[in-house]
This record gives C-alpha cells, structure tokens and sequence, in this order.
C-alpha cells in the first residue's frame, strides 16, 4: 500500500493506494511550515481508508515549492558562479538575458576560466586550477553558501567539474556546490541556468526535505520516502535536497499520469483545471509527450525534462466580466472559498457559473447574481477557451479522449472539439496526488555518438544497458525495467556528423 501526496501553492492531496486503486483521500490547505499540512493530509486520507500506519510501503511526494520559490523570488541564496570555458564563450557571460529582480536574489558572483571540452570529448584547454581557487576564496570572503560550476560539454566528460569542485571545497569548506554534469543535457547556457538555480535553492531543499521526513517521523511511518520529478518518475529524498530543479513541473505530470491510471488508459489528452489556470497537455503510453523546447522558469531560460504543457488562463477561481464575454486571466485564486458568490462573496467566477448553471453542485446556487445572458456568455467564452486550446496541443489528425482532473475540473461538462469524449475520472480532484503514488523510478543517459553500420547495433546496447542500470541503482527491481524512450538526433553542423543519442529507462519499486 503507498501513500501519494501533492503539496501545492495552495492545498496539499493525499491519496492512500492499494492494489484496487484509491483506498480513501483527502485535500486539505497548505501550510507556510510545509510538515502540518502534509501530516493533515496524510492523517485524513488513512483515516478515509481505514488502514493502520504500519500498512504503508512507501511515500511518494510531490511538490511546487520549488518552482514558486524561482517564479516568487523568494527563499533563494546567493550563488558564486565559476564556468570552465576560456578561451571560447567569453561572448555571453552567465546570466545573460536573466530578470533583473532574480539576478538581486543570486547575485552576479561570476568567473570565467580556462578549460572545458570539445563535443567529441577533447579540452579546449587544460583547467586552471589556480583561477578557481581564487574564485573560492572570493566566495568565502563574500560569506556566499552555495556555488554552480558549468563546464562546456561536461555531460560527454565531467573530470574538470568535479575537480573544479574538489578545488573550492578545499577553499571553502561550507558551501554547497551544484555541478552542471549532474544536471544533464547539452547546451551550454540553459544547463548553466539549470546549474545557477539549483544552488540558489540549496537552502530552501534542505527545509523542505527535513519537513517532509518531519512529517512522516510525526505520523510514525517508518517508509521509504520518494519525491517525484519533472518527467514522471521518482528520486530519493536525498537526491532531491541536492537536485531540487529536476522536480520542477512535477505537479502537471502527476495530475497527468494520475489520470490515465485513473480512467485506465494509457493514450489521451489531459486538462488539469486549478484555481487559476488550466494545463493541457498529451499523453503516450502513460507518459507525458516531453517538451522538445527550451523551458522558461522564473523568466530563465532552462534545459529540464518539462512536459509538453500548454497553460491557460481558465480556472475555478476566473474572473467573470463584461456579462459572460470575458472570462479570466485574473482569478481569485486561493481566495475562492470567500469570494466566489456562491460561498458568499461578492466576486463572480467561473465556478459561480458552473453552480448556477446546473452542472456544478457545490456552495449555494441561489446566492450568485448572474441572469441567463451572462450565464450563455460565459459558458461560451470558457468553451472556446478549452477547444481552441486542446486543438493546439494536438499532434496527430485522430481524436483521443480527453480527461478532465483538478479541484475545477467541475467546470467542464461539454463535448470539446478535437476530442473523442470528455471524461471525469473518479477522485479526479486528487488524480496530483494519485500520479505522485503510481510513479516509478528512472534511468537516464544522453552523449554525442557516431553511428555507422559496424558499431551502430552495439553503441546502442551500451546506451541501454547503461540506462537500465541507472534505473536499478535508483531503486527499480531489474525485471520491471523498460526501455520508453530512444532518440537519436544526428548533428549535421558538427564535424563527422556525431549523432545525439538520448535514452530512457523506467521500472517499478520493489514494493
């Protein structure tokens, strides 16, 4: 039995998950300490269940910490910067092209140095030691707790990182230090960004994973702890207080992948519906179709594994205007259980409409002040928000079906244009909560290779063994493990025509 939770901007789910799907649940608000919301959550979710603490396997979380702590600006630490590339990328120093308010909060502690790598793996230049001791020094005198080091093509090799590191830990034993290596994926100045915001979060990963095992000493569940990441699958709490950027968009996964395992299907489009927008996006065999993009966080430039996710401006908490014709950006948000007119606020909102409508079933119909033309009207602005928007996110002429989870999921109750059907999953409002507990770990590996007839067959096995094993060292049972992803991207611009070979590996938690 596994315990899933989500803990949101504004409430935190928690589902209990048997072998016949959901055992009891509960959604319950978020607290600023981030340990008594949860332990709320998962208290009423066992107690809707019935089940004893001593029946947990496993827990699974997932959170949007994080990712509000960039888009806020908030609970972040100066960060010293070192890139290992002189004498080439001098042009566009780190943080080019950041928000002015976010470069306040890390700072511009930057050091270029000679060394890096060539794509096929030979050094630009040999590492300069005695520069980076310097900037380590510089850092300790600045009192800074946190560093990011990036290295050009440090994914193919990433000795000079890791020496580099050695090096500023030698200098300044207290900081923590963020290696672009870790974080994957080629492209210079997005894993830079990656790098620099990661540590900027070192500080808040610790408080939010001391908070998270709080929770569970608290409620003495003595389970392994797993925390979801951005492309559906699972890290160990360790890992996370070290790589808190790979949760980054975990939320819209694990509504997404929640749903499917919710409506027991493995292939359609899915529409999360919170309080203030709605995400859209597809999935392909119960994983979500990943971003091919650049992913912006905060106004930054990123290279995380996001899902392929188009948000909206619709949600439970939308504002309604101009009698029906307008409805949202702007919401209530959060604010909804006081304002929306149907709790006995004064603001009319799109759930007020669904209320008044006759489709939606909660507060009291009878309070909200909307006449027939303004119930059309809006009714009509929030279907075509939905059609137009599911067509976007279409990549293929046949229709599939789309699934409609989220606390406003209540809010959609028509057929939508480029959609087979239109279904609402049971415990849908929790399906965040639901994905976090069905999640499996992974493995995951991504060089430049050349592939030709005589070494392509074997370049690949290695690519998949080494994915496998990365699975199993995560925690996954080796029977489990499969191979769900296998890109090969030939790279015509550089010489020899390497190819970019990506490949992933996922399995199931012996549990």
């Amino acid at each position: 039995m596994k315990i899933g939770v989500d803990v949101g901007g504004t409430n935190t789910d928690a589902v209990v998950l048997g072998m016949n799907g959901v055992l009891g649940w509960s959604k319950t608000p978020t607290t600023a300490d981030v340990y008594s919301g949860i332990v709320s959550a998962i208290t009423e979710a066992i107690a809707d269940a019935a089940v004893e603490s001593a029946d947990v396997d496993c827990v699974m979380i997932g959170t949007t910490q994080f990712t509000n702590a960039v888009i806020q600006r908030r609970s972040l630490v100066p960060v010293g910067i070192i890139r290992l590339a002189l004498p080439a990328t001098s042009a566009i120093p780190p943080l080019t092209d950041w928000p002015d308010d976010l470069i306040g909060e890390v700072g511009r502690n930057t050091h270029l140095v000679a060394g890096g790598y060539e794509f096929d793996g030979r050094e630009i230049a040999p590492l300069d030691e005695q520069s980076v001791a310097e900037a380590a020094r510089a850092f300790r005198q600045s009192g800074l707790k946190a560093a990011a080091i990036t290295s050009v093509f440090s994914p193919m090799n990433g000795d000079m990182e890791r020496r580099a590191a050695a090096i500023v830990q030698n200098e300044a034993p207290d900081i923590e230090i963020s290696l672009s290596c870790e974080l994957g994926q080629f492209g210079l100045l997005p894993r830079e960004n990656s790098t620099i915001i990661n540590a900027g979060l070192s500080r808040l990963s610790c408080h939010v994973v001391r908070a998270f095992r709080r929770a569970l000493q608290e409620l003495d569940l003595n389970a392994p702890l797993f925390i979801s990441q951005n492309d559906g699958t699972l890290m160990r709490a360790d890992d996370v207080q070290r790589y808190p950027v790979l949760t980054f968009a975990s939320g819209p996964t694990n509504s997404m992948r929640g749903a499917v395992y919710l409506a027991k299907i493995k292939d359609a489009m899915v529409v999360d519906v919170g309080g203030t927008t709605s995400d859209i996006g597809m999935l392909r065999n119960g994983f979500p179709r990943q971003s091919t993009n650049f992913v912006d966080v905060g106004g930054v430039k990123t290279n995380f594994r996001m899902p392929d996710v188009l948000a909206i401006g619709l949600g439970g908490g939308s504002l309604v205007r101009e009698e029906g014709r307008m409805v949202g950006p702007d919401s209530v948000g959060y604010e909804l259980i006081n304002r929306a007119q149907c709790f006995g606020g004064d603001t009319l909102t799109a759930t007020d409409i669904a209320v008044v409508g006759g489709w939606a079933d909660v507060g009291d119909k009878s309070l909200v002040r909307a006449d027939q033309a303004t119930i059309k009207a809006a009714r009509a602005s929030m279907r075509y928000l939905l059609d137009v928007n599911v067509e976007r996110m279409k990549t293929e002429a046949s229709d599939l079906p789309l699934l409609v989870v989220g606390g406003g999921a209540i809010l959609v109750d028509w057929p939508v244009q480029s959609a087979s059907d239109v279904l609402r999953p049971e415990f849908s409002s929790v399906a965040n909560a639901v994905g976090a507990a069905i999640a499996q770990v992974s493995g995951e590996i991504e060089r430049m290779v050349n592939l030709d007839g005589a070494n392509r067959e074997a370049i690949l096995d290695d690519a998949r063994q080494e994915a496998t094993d990365k699975a199993i060292a995560a925690g996954a049972t080796a029977a489990s493990v499969e191979i769900i992803e296998m890109e090969q991207l030939p790279i015509n611009y550089l010489p020899g025509n390497p190819t970019r070979l990506r490949v992933k590996a996922v399995g199931d938690l012996p549990i």
